[in-house]
């Protein structure tokens, strides 16, 4: 057995943080299912702007929707959803084998919008159904202005990916969001069984903390975070709420860790992957960790959970996490718009490229 299928025994999904057309198209994508495990994957801005950048597999597409007068914002969504259309219908027979737990795919509402409740809804609304496919998630941040367009989004039955989570407490209002529409849903008579998932970020909390922490601690904080939010979700999953929405017919939403590619070239590949191999959990991992997983035959043992040791010894150091997970909200709502404009730049110009030529 090899390291991704000992994942998978134990429970925990792993997806692809990564969508491009020449997977696709090269059969890539559909040799990851069958040999390695993936059940699902996941996508942004900045994954597409590097598809698009870095092949030609876009330049006809984008070649004849400027030709009909479309907008960069207008290009980049038709091509978004043709990709990920094709990606849902190659996890459609996971999704329907496991009713629904796994086997989705998921797009991004403008990250624009992450302040923006109204337009939020609107935009998940209208995503989700241009893209036509169960198996499909909406990204929203879990923002202050994302958790209200969560609760509607989730009440209105579009399936959700709460993105930009840093902190146990950032988690547990989003797990909450989602309880509310859950149960909204089944005060109304409708069918409360609406997917979702919660998205932890983890190696971004070691980033930004380099250099400031004691150096036994290095690699330690995002490990720390997350066990810690995995004890809030396992204590979620036990309790009376929770188990009232499942006797109602609902799916639990699922903790998902994001972010777990390794930032510090002196760790392992997989430091975050064997570390959070917990079950009733996804991981989507860049392709370059997913490559390094697979290279193992055994990654060993989840490491114990030392959550609360750790975490008061950053504090002895003067780490506030509180603060530094405010920060690191603040800075992905940021660094996903500036991701944002930078595609939306990349294809206009690819489109003045194209009509030149």
């Amino acid at each position: 057995m090899n390291a991704t299928q000992k994942l998978h025994e134990i429970g925990q999904s792993i997806w692809l943080d990564n969508i491009t057309r020449g997977l696709l198209t090269s059969g890539t994508l559909r040799r990851y299912i069958q040999d390695l495990s993936v059940t699902g994957l996941t996508s942004n801005p900045t994954i597409f702007d590097h598809a698009i950048k870095n092949s030609h597999d876009y330049d006809d597409a984008i070649s004849q929707k400027q030709k009909e007068g479309k907008s960069s914002e207008a290009i980049f969504f038709e091509l978004a959803i043709e990709d990920l259309r094709q990606a849902a219908d190659l996890f459609r027979p996971i999704y329907d084998r496991t009713n629904g737990v796994d086997g989705w795919v998921s797009l991004e509402v403008s990250p624009l919008l992450a302040r923006d409740t109204a337009g939020t809804l609107t935009a998940a609304k209208a995503l989700h159904a241009r893209a036509g496919r169960p198996n499909l998630f909406i990204k929203i941040p879990g923002t202050s202005e994302g958790l209200p367009a969560i609760e509607e989004a989730i009440f209105a039955g579009v399936p959700i990916n709460v993105t930009l989570l840093f902190s146990g407490a950032q988690y547990v209002a989003a797990a909450e969001a989602y309880l509310r529409g859950i149960e909204r849903r089944i005060a109304a008579g409708l069918n409360p069984d609406v997917g979702s998932v919660a998205s932890l970020f983890v190696s971004r909390w070691d980033v930004a903390v380099a250099h400031k922490e004691p150096e036994v601690l290095r690699n330690h904080l995002g490990i720390a975070i997350a066990e810690e939010t995995y004890e809030k979700y396992r204590a979620l999953l036990d309790s009376p709420r929770l188990l009232r929405i499942l006797n109602a017919g609902a799916h639990p939403q699922r903790l998902l860790w994001a972010s777990t590619g390794t930032k510090d070239p002196k760790a392992s590949e997989i430091l975050y992957v064997q570390a959070l191999a917990k079950p009733f959990t996804v991981n989507t991992m860049p392709e370059v960790t997913l490559k390094a997983l697979a290279d193992h035959e055994e990654f060993g043992e989840a490491l114990p959970a030392h959550a609360d040791e750790v975490l008061a010894e950053f504090a002895k150091a003067g780490i506030d996490t509180d603060v530094v997970a405010a920060q690191l909200l603040g800075e992905g709502v940021a660094s996903f718009a500036k991701s944002w404009d930078d595609l939306l730049a990349c294809i206009a110009s690819e489109s003045e490229t194209l009509a030149a030529a």
